[in-house]
């Protein structure tokens, strides 16, 4: 909220340095700050969750043992057996980025998924790592893929290229569909949270208006609980379906 009644949406998308001038010397903003925050929450979440080690589990245990399992049979059930290998990496990029989406929906803190730049240097590791697999698994076969089977061999300078841009647009969607609805949930929830200032600042009847937005933002804070766990099921899940044409001969 800028000052007067102008509501600056996309003022707390901005980076500043952090940690004083030891911040400002290193440029090291919020961003990478609630980077590590989320990688100290998962792996503080998993170590006391599979401490006790308990036959019966505690609600912690049972929480991290869920998360676990539900990774790991995403991971073997969509790529196949070779799934087992590629688990860890889906499983860091599922909560970091679910980590990543809940953070931001903490008063003061920052949604660092709301930045392009890291939602596309994500999607970019996974598209490098598909490409490594298919080297891996498939060898030079990996660019018959470009020529669909069964296609007139005439048609190749056509759909050749069509094949080659369309790989190519992977990590731009998969970069701009977790971006965009985390950018338009929290600017969303500014706007509405501007709304209730303003409107409450109109004396008794504007108070009574202003429960309108609140109302809204409480259904909307919902909304993003659902959409952050959404995203990164949906990132994950695209992953591992690269992954799978990545090894499948």
């Amino acid at each position: 909220m800028a000052a007067g009644s102008t509501i600056d949406a996309l003022g707390q998308f901005e980076l500043h340095p952090v940690l004083g001038q030891i911040g400002e010397a290193l440029r090291f903003s919020q961003s990478p700050l609630f980077m590590l925050i989320a990688v100290v929450v998962v792996l503080a979440f998993l170590y006391l969750g599979m401490r006790p080690a308990a036959v019966v589990p505690g609600r912690l245990q049972a929480a991290a043992e869920l998360g676990y399992d539900f990774i790991h049979n995403m991971a073997t059930e969509t790529i196949g057996k070779e799934g087992t290998a590629f688990f860890p990496f889906v499983f860091a990029i599922f909560f970091f980025i679910l980590a990543g989406n809940y953070l931001g929906l903490i008063p003061y803190s920052f949604t660092f998924t709301s930045h392009i730049v890291v939602t596309v240097s994500l999607a970019l590791l996974v598209f490098l790592v598909s490409i490594l697999a298919s080297f891996r698994y498939q060898g030079f076969k990996f660019f018959t893929h470009f020529m669909p089977e069964g296609a007139p061999v005439f048609l190749a300078p056509l759909l050749i290229p069509i094949e080659i841009l369309s790989f190519l647009s992977r990590p731009v969607s998969l970069s701009i569909r977790l971006f965009a609805n985390m950018m338009a949930g929290h600017v969303l929830l500014e706007v509405f949270a501007g709304f209730t200032l303003m409107l409450a600042g109109l004396g008794a009847f504007g108070s009574v208006l202003a429960v309108a937005p609140v109302v809204i933002n409480v259904a909307l804070t919902a909304l993003e609980l659902l959409v952050g766990v959404l995203q990164a099921y949906v990132f994950a899940i695209l992953t591992c379906i690269y992954l799978r044409e990545a090894v499948a001969h």
